[in-house]
């Protein structure tokens, strides 16, 4: 019999992380800090940004879709970046933490009047964190939240939809929507018919994907997960750019080097930290190229 407890989790965040640098893959998901026996975080203002954005778009979804826009989402917003504000959000001045503010309030304004599939009909998996089986035989577990779930009763069956707080549209090759896909499809009774973006900083409209192949999408899922397994396993977690490191895995090593400055727990009781810029970073801003 698998044991979860015993099982590698897998989730499209750790299996970005590995993808683009082992090592930050470890040093965010294995490595903790032997003084406190915690996992590490960098809180940063997009991350900020995102997080309190998602959290007021979550909340609406348990809501009846009559009363999901009683209050304007701009002011939830700004009850939510009361935990973000300052140093907690990473912000290095007030002006930065404006501007972040600000793209946040527009996002939220720009679903409030344009609220789409918010207005329809929503699913809820009824998990804290939904998961199941990815493989028995490998004992590996896939997980996951996704972010919305509109019914679609024409068609008895969901949605899926992707909120983007970021600039940057997700490439083509992302296994996210796989991800999901496969974690709906096993994580709640309603068929997946379709699959959307919501680039929230700059459409009014769903941007919709083809939904991929359940087949094709476990293998792919499949093939990574047992990477993650057996690096693991033999305890091998190299950046590929080097020892010198990359852009994923160098703001880890300076938290580990105690560079970071510690800001507190988060809901997993991981150590968040803040990181300053270094010297090299600040020189930069001032080139002209």
């Amino acid at each position: 019999m698998p044991d979860k407890f015993t099982a590698v989790w897998v989730s499209h965040s750790s299996i970005s992380d590995f993808t683009r640098c082992p090592r930050a893959y470890y040093l965010k998901n294995v490595y903790k800090d032997p003084k406190t026996s915690h996992k590490i975080k960098l809180m940063t203002p997009a991350l900020a940004l995102g997080s309190a954005a998602h959290e007021v778009l979550e909340s609406l979804s348990v809501l009846p879709k009559g009363t999901r826009l009683s209050e304007p989402l701009p002011v939830k917003f700004d009850l939510v970046w009361k935990k973000y504000a300052g140093k907690r959000g990473g912000f290095e001045s007030d002006e930065v933490e404006n501007i972040f503010k600000q793209r946040g309030v527009d996002m939220l304004r720009r679903v409030y009047n344009h609220p789409g599939p918010i207005a329809n009909p929503a699913v809820k998996i009824q998990m804290d964190l939904p998961w199941y089986w990815l493989s028995e035989e490998e004992n590996i577990i896939l997980c996951g939240k996704v972010d919305w779930l509109e019914f679609l009763p024409e068609s008895d069956s969901v949605h899926i939809i992707d909120f983007k707080t970021g600039r940057s549209e997700e490439q083509a090759e992302s296994l996210q929507l796989p991800i999901y896909h496969l974690l709906v499809h096993n994580c709640q009774k309603y068929k997946v018919s379709k699959a959307s973006y919501w680039y929230l900083e700059t459409s009014d409209i769903l941007t919709e994907r083809v939904l991929p192949n359940l087949e094709d999408a476990r293998g792919k899922v499949l093939d990574v997960a047992k990477q993650i397994k057996l690096a693991r396993q033999i305890q091998r977690f190299k950046c590929p750019h080097g020892d010198d490191g990359c852009g994923a895995c160098r703001p880890f090593e300076r938290i580990v080097r105690g560079e970071g400055e510690f800001i507190g727990n988060d809901d997993y009781n991981a150590d968040v930290y803040v990181l300053g810029r270094l010297e090299s970073e600040e020189n930069r801003e001032g080139e002209v190229l």
